[in-house]
């Protein structure tokens, strides 16, 4: 078996790596191929179609959450394994070669899995409503060890207004260390620092080039690593994010049709999924829509064929086309115009939002929210609003961090419909050209495309060089 490092850099593109040295000298040394990527192009549905080598008809993971029919709710990202279907990579490599070893470090569905080793975030949820940045890892052991090395995870780097690279470099040291002291079979490693300004704003920005770099260095450190311990190094992506000016507001117009309810707390309006006869699980580009009555399903999928900014309504033909005919899907499929994205957004009057839309909270909105990546800029001293907020929860005081625009338009990148030129869309970069046939990778294709890395013939490869 020959060691194999895999760097998947969320959002880099072709059209990105002149601004990445590393991974530009990597791609011309061993050989790159267009990423072909599946529907919806998110995190956790491409990253298990990768992992499994099928399609999420089969691996269930139909978006980056659903709506649990049977609990009436909506869940976003959840992180047991045991919700993906499908045989992983480490798995069949495991059948294959008993002393086969996979370090799964920060790839979604990464709790309770079958990997050797496991990193993921996982705060601590306290009982007075702190949230506590900390991480779950298997060994447990491990958790201690890397905190202990490299000081407590950046929770709050990873995700919201204060993302940046200091979590990627976080998980990159982490993996250093893991390649170093575990000396795994295949070590997948997820970098998602091209994910947050190219979602606040959009590929063409200026500081786009600057922000590439910086995850480009940290790429640097583990290629180097991967090259002194003589393993295959692969890179690749999940999707690209491309320019938007148009957010979708799904859910308002099914409220305004009379198929979605809301329920009053408090004088705040909450999202009553299971009152509604339609309603949206919006996650970027891609929209489950949940029908309740089966005669209403050509009546939901005429109002939203004449919503501006959608491009399409699959029902089960079109579901089926894009192999997400699985039953956590919704009855339809809205997918929206490349220039746009879908909302979760359920309230007419931002008054009676829920108050939880005002702050980072990835688990009790029901949809996602790229608008949590930025401070409100209505907000005259954002800084001194953020200090404010942490004294009073330095001093045991509730708070509540409310400091989330509601104006969906400061965005200006998003993803999750398949880009119209391969050049924004994902790649697949490997050390090892002989490994790599010409043409478009297919996502279904990674998997097999690992296990060749890892089983190849070193000898049979440079004969065939």
């Amino acid at each position: 078996m020959t060691p194999t490092l895999v760097l998947n850099v969320v959002g880099l593109t072709p059209a990105l790596l002149g601004s990445a040295p590393n991974l530009q000298a990597l791609a011309q040394q061993g050989a790159m191929r267009p990423l072909q990527t599946v529907l919806p192009a998110v995190t956790t549905t491409v990253q298990s179609t990768m992992l499994t080598g099928v399609l999420p008809r089969d691996h269930a993971i139909v978006a980056n959450g659903w709506y649990f029919r049977d609990l009436s709710e909506v869940w976003l990202w959840r992180q047991s394994n045991r919700l993906v279907g499908g045989e992983k990579v480490w798995e069949t490599a495991k059948r294959r070669d008993p002393a086969f070893t996979c370090a799964q470090l920060f790839w979604w569905y990464n709790m309770y899995s079958s990997a050797d080793v496991s990193i993921t975030p996982r705060p601590m949820y306290t009982a007075d409503g702190r949230k506590l940045p900390d991480v779950y890892t298997h060994p447990a052991a491990l958790r201690d060890e890397l905190q202990e090395r490299l000081g407590q995870f950046p929770l709050f780097k990873f995700w919201g207004p204060g993302a940046n690279i200091e979590s990627s470099r976080w998980i990159a040291h982490s993996a250093l260390h893991v390649l170093e002291h575990q000396r795994p079979t295949l070590t997948l490693v997820y970098l998602p620092h091209l994910d947050y300004d190219l979602q606040r704003f959009g590929p063409n920005h200026p500081g786009i080039p600057a922000q590439v770099a910086q995850v480009d260095a940290l790429c640097g450190l583990l290629i180097e690593k991967a090259r002194k311990l003589g393993a295959h190094v692969v890179v690749l992506s999940e999707y690209g994010i491309t320019e938007v000016s148009r957010p979708v507001h799904i859910n308002r117009a099914l409220r305004q049709a009379g198929w979605l309810k809301v329920r009053l707390e408090q004088g705040r309006e909450q999202l009553d999924a299971g009152a509604s006869d339609a309603f949206a699980v919006a996650d970027h580009q891609l929209a489950h829509v949940y029908v309740a009555r089966p005669e209403l399903i050509p009546d939901v999928a005429a109002c939203l064929r004449k919503l501006p900014g959608v491009e399409q309504v699959l029902d089960e033909n079109g579901k089926r086309a894009a192999g997400l005919d699985h039953a956590r899907s919704g009855e339809l499929v809205a997918v929206s115009a490349a220039d746009s994205w879908f909302t979760y957004y359920h309230f007419l009057d931002d008054a009676r939002a829920p108050d939880f839309a005002r702050t980072v909270d990835i688990h009790r909105k029901p949809g996602y929210d790229p608008v949590e990546l930025l401070i409100d800029p209505r907000i005259a001293l954002p800084k001194l609003a953020v200090a404010t907020r942490l004294a009073r929860k330095m001093l045991g005081m509730r708070y509540l961090m409310d400091v989330i625009s509601l104006d969906a338009t400061i965005v200006k990148g998003s993803h999750g419909r398949p880009t119209d030129r391969a050049e924004d869309g994902p790649l697949f970069i490997t050390s090892a050209p002989d490994l790599l046939a010409e043409g478009v990778v297919p996502a279904t294709a990674v998997k097999q495309l690992l296990l060749d890395h890892i089983f190849a013939d070193r000898a049979g490869m440079r004969r065939a060089a």
